[in-house]
């Protein structure tokens, strides 16, 4: 027998916002994946060449954090258990295009928006990771 509770009001404004979040950051990495040259030689230099030389392993980590985090609040929004699993699989994207961003790449400086935003999105990450596993705790998802 399965142990479900019916969650309450705010699980879903959180899942909805987290899927609103998560989309806008799929809409992001689309943006950044399919950026013409017209509009990359705009940029500052120093924009262009972190573009520009950014490993293949970091735009992945990129789409695999945006993808995994909306199809886990899709989960969340189908009181799915898996959506666990791929919030996992977010963070772990998260955490690896910050560690590229902070620690290996050294064509920008990071400070203002361009610290903030990252760290932003690492919290949000790991929220949404104990949210979920909150949620199969709880009984509100299965």
């Amino acid at each position: 027998m399965e142990n479900t509770h019916k969650p309450p009001t705010w699980y879903w404004i959180i899942s909805i916002i987290a899927l609103i979040w998560n989309i806008l950051g799929v809409l992001t990495y689309l943006g950044q994946a399919y950026t013409t040259d017209e509009a990359l030689a705009a940029l500052p230099e120093a924009d262009q060449n972190f573009y520009n030389h950014m490993p293949a392993w970091v735009t992945a980590a990129f789409a695999i954090a945006v993808f995994g985090g909306a199809l886990g609040c899709i989960g969340l929004l189908l009181k799915k258990k898996w959506a666990y699993f791929l919030l996992i699989i977010s963070l772990v994207g998260v955490l690896a295009q910050a560690t590229y961003n902070f620690f290996l790449q050294d064509y920008i400086t990071l400070s203002g928006l361009r610290i903030l935003m990252p760290i932003l999105i690492i919290v949000v990450a790991l929220f949404l990771v104990w949210f979920s596993k909150t949620s199969i705790t709880k009984g509100w998802i299965s």
